[in-house]
């Protein structure tokens, strides 16, 4: 089989959440562990850093990244899902998994996959940690695919924990509570293995400090210890990228930190913090990350990681930008950001997938923006029309179309150059609007 064929047959062989939903999720850790014995367990032949959380864990997944290979430290990165090619979720260096790779790790697994029958997650993290060892990194970056306890990257004993936020997400797997929702993405906290908390949240933060004390875990909130005291962004540049003024919080009376970040996006100021406590945990642990470094990979994160869909600029008159927010907190942040973009008129292409709290994100949404509501060419992805009715109950007006490049090009023709297009819902709205 040659690349092509072999992702194909990844896809049609081996059931898969993004297209199909939880009928593909494996309520244990039985396959991962079984699928990297026979790979000699790989998962203990490389250092890395564990990341959870309900939003923004792929940012400060890949602002990491950046910032230990400005270090100089070779370093993997697995984040999940992939937008345009499947080879994005591995990466060394900024560099894609080789084709040659992907091909010859399906072959050698072939005998596996028809006697485990894992999911597609479940083998595409053998495949990641199997590389990474084979690679010799000094560190990889790994991302959680959902909830944290029962998610397949938790074989790992990671230098350090980190959990960016609870949100409502995936209720139907994880929990229909906030604590509960955090209770499972607690599960990748380790015994003596330091966590950081990005953001200080009152309903949950006695879950992390109970489950951190319970295992002997230093535990830190990065907005407990970092003060963000200027922030910018240039409305007339959205591509420009975003300038902050930084303080450890408990030494306001030090000189700014001022960090450029190459990231839009204002809610990229939490993520921000959580990186900085996490690189300074990295540090006491004699990681040799040098100020330089940080200052560095934070600028250039898109050129060093190949991070896309957050707050992208994919064209200019009319300004088209796209993000991958999904769900109540990441709409939420969307929403906010629109109020530091300039523009005459809104017109958002927006869908989603079945199994998300659709009535409570439509709400959200603005009801002045002219809407063209479609569909991702996935199972998972809820029918235009019907997506068009529940928005017109809460007052958003628009049209439906049968695929996102017929609802982009749609907005394309009704839009002014002074206008804006904003392209967002889920992962696979936006990989079909590139």
């Amino acid at each position: 089989m040659n690349y092509t064929q072999t992702v194909d047959y990844l896809y049609q062989h081996l059931p898969m959440f993004t297209r199909v939903g939880a009928a593909a999720l494996k309520h244990d850790l039985y396959n991962t562990l079984e699928l990297c014995k026979l790979l000699d367990n790989p998962q203990d032949k490389f250092k890395s850093v564990h990341v959870a959380g309900t939003n923004g864990k792929g940012s400060t997944s890949h602002m990491l990244a950046a910032v230990l290979q400005q270090a100089g430290y070779k370093t993997g990165l697995y984040t999940s899902p992939h937008l345009r090619d499947f080879r994005e979720r591995i990466r060394v260096n900024g560099q894609m998994v080789p084709e040659s790779f992907v091909v010859e790790f399906a072959e050698q697994m072939q005998h596996a996959v028809s006697t485990l029958e894992p999911s597609f997650f479940e083998l595409t993290v053998a495949m990641a940690f199997h590389y990474f060892a084979l690679e010799q990194v000094d560190i990889a970056i790994i991302e959680v695919g959902l909830g944290g306890r029962l998610d397949s990257t938790n074989i790992i004993t990671p230098e350090l924990s980190v959990i960016t936020n609870i949100s409502y997400d995936h209720m139907h797997i994880l929990g229909n509570t906030l604590p509960h929702i955090a209770a499972e993405k607690a599960g990748i906290i380790k015994k003596g293995i330091p966590v950081v908390i990005g953001e200080t949240q009152p309903e949950v933060q006695s879950v992390f400090t109970e489950k951190a004390a319970a295992m002997d875990a230093p535990i830190c909130f990065a907005d407990q210890q970092w003060l963000i005291q200027e922030s910018s962004l240039t409305p007339a540049k959205p591509a420009a990228g975003l300038k902050l003024g930084i303080v450890p919080k408990h030494k306001p009376q030090q000189d700014l930190v001022h960090i450029t970040l190459d990231l839009v996006g204002q809610y990229q100021e939490k993520n921000v913090m959580t990186v900085l406590s996490a690189i300074r945990i990295l540090q006491q642990k004699q990681w040799e990350i040098p100020e330089q470094a940080i200052h560095e990979g934070l600028a250039h994160v898109r050129k060093l990681t190949g991070l896309r869909g957050r707050w992208e600029v994919l064209s200019t008159q009319p300004l088209t930008i796209l993000d991958v927010g999904h769900n109540q907190a990441g709409i939420t942040e969307i929403i906010q950001q629109l109020r530091h973009t300039v523009y005459q008129k809104l017109h958002i292409v927006v869908g989603f997938v079945k199994d998300k709290a659709i009535d409570a994100v439509l709400p959200l949404l603005p009801v002045t923006a002219t809407y063209y509501f479609c569909k991702a060419q996935i199972p998972r992805a809820l029918d235009e029309h019907s997506l068009a009715e529940m928005a017109a109950r809460h007052g958003l007006k628009g049209h439906a179309y049968e695929t996102v490049q017929q609802a982009l090009q749609s907005a394309r023709l009704h839009a002014h150059k002074d206008d804006l297009i904003l392209v967002c819902g889920s992962f696979f709205i936006v990989a079909e609007a590139m």
